[in-house]
């Protein structure tokens, strides 16, 4: 495979366990033609999406958006109770 498209999305959290965490069994499950690595950091945690096009490029960054937009809620949630 011949990755030519990379995104990098980091996101700063209070909670960079958590939301590392909830994005590992996604990595497990591979996205068609991408290569995904999760890397967690002081009070971040950094995505680097590979692919092999625009669109699969388009469609793991949109996937892994939401999927830390839900880890990062629910950690919220649960931190209230």
């Amino acid at each position: 495979m011949t990755l030519t498209s990379r995104a990098e999305l980091t996101v700063k959290t209070a909670r960079p366990d958590v939301v590392a965490g909830a994005l590992s069994p996604e990595l497990a499950e591979k996205i068609p033609r991408t290569k995904v690595v999760v890397e967690k950091r002081d009070g971040e945690v950094r995505i680097v999406i590979e692919a092999d096009d625009q669109n699969a490029l388009r469609a793991a960054l949109n996937s892994y958006i939401r999927w830390t937009n839900v880890a990062e809620e629910t950690a919220k949630e649960a931190g209230r109770r």
